[in-house]
């Protein structure tokens, strides 16, 4: 039976591996030395089984997907990652699931250089909490608030075909076999847009940004809310996934503007860098779409390819709602 020490030492500590802290795991607080003339930003992400996972989530993928919300976050302020705590609540300490976890955890870690500092593990119903750590220069980060009338408003990668897995594994719509396999990865296995975010931040490209964990309408609304503006959103302009993209209009809308889990980056700009934004996308093979833009008026206006006013009931998810 493995103890709790045992359990840190054999799965999350990596004794070769190259250590970027001042002190790591082991003590009892991490050591972190600043780049010089660099801010730090900091998130936390939580993840509950049951509430943002189901039951008996593949390990792999749910070590991946652990840090991948929190690198997400990242990406919407123009972060680099340097190092990030994991706390750890299992219901039993199971080898099995603990090599699985720790594989995908450190895989995608080490594609981002983002090192395991420090955390804690307990026994109790599964519960995953990661806080990430990242640095930038001063006066670069993408903030909420800072959206200005007559940005462009734009979309990385694709959207909804997270939500349409989960619907096809709820039963809430008819999806067969292949096509919910083609979708779960979106779900399962997010990719955070982090080369993005630091070149929108590094050549001062966009000015407000945020990851769409919540669904577009809702975290578009957190944008508009802080920077004080309005915005007008073309629906069917939104870059809806291979598989959803194969669905009839009204789920594509649905789920592309409201559907979560994305963790795409949803970013405002002015019309100006719409050439230096593609060329920055494109040199980190990522895909970017305009859908809309940003108006002085408060209010967030959904309308069709046409400019014709919809009237679609979206919101984003609340974890407290229901």
């Amino acid at each position: 039976m493995l103890s709790e020490f045992d359990l840190i030492k054999q799965y999350f500590v990596r004794p070769r591996h190259p250590a970027r802290a001042t002190l790591g795991i082991g003590d009892d607080c991490a050591l972190l030395t600043p780049t010089p003339g660099r801010q730090t930003a900091i998130s936390s992400d939580m993840l509950v089984e049951g509430r943002h996972f189901f039951a008996g989530a593949d390990p792999v993928q749910l070590g991946h997907k652990s840090l991948a919300v929190n690198l997400s976050d990242l990406a919407a302020m123009g972060a680099r990652p340097v190092g990030f705590t994991l706390a750890l609540a299992l219901p039993a300490a199971e080898r099995d699931w603990l090599a699985g976890f720790s594989q995908g955890l450190f895989a995608l870690a080490d594609a981002f250089d983002c090192e395991l500092i420090g955390g804690d593990t307990t026994k109790g119903p599964l519960t995953i909490c990661i806080t990430v750590f990242g640095e930038l220069a001063p006066g670069q980060a993408l903030r909420r608030d800072a959206a200005r009338a007559g940005d462009d408003i734009w979309i990385s990668g694709t959207l909804g075909d997270a939500r349409l897995a989960l619907a096809g594994y709820r039963g809430e719509v008819e999806l067969p076999a292949e096509l919910l396999r083609a979708a779960a990865p979106r779900m399962h296995a997010p990719i955070p847009r982090v080369e993005l975010g630091m070149l929108l931040a590094g050549q001062r490209l966009a000015h407000a940004a945020i990851d769409i964990s919540d669904g577009l309408v809702g975290d578009l609304g957190h944008i508009l809310e802080r920077s004080g503006v309005g915005a007008t959103l073309d629906v069917d302009a939104l870059p809806a996934g291979p598989v959803l993209s194969t669905r009839p209009a009204a789920l594509r809308r649905a789920y592309a503007a409201a559907g979560g889990d994305d963790y795409e980056l949803c970013f405002t700009a002015p019309a100006g860098a719409r050439a230096a934004i593609l060329a920055a996308a494109a040199s980190v093979a990522t895909a970017v779409t305009r859908v809309g833009r940003i108006e002085p008026a408060a209010g967030l206006r959904l309308v069709d390819a046409a400019g014709a006013p919809l009237d679609l009931r979206l919101a984003g998810f609340d974890h407290f709602a229901g």
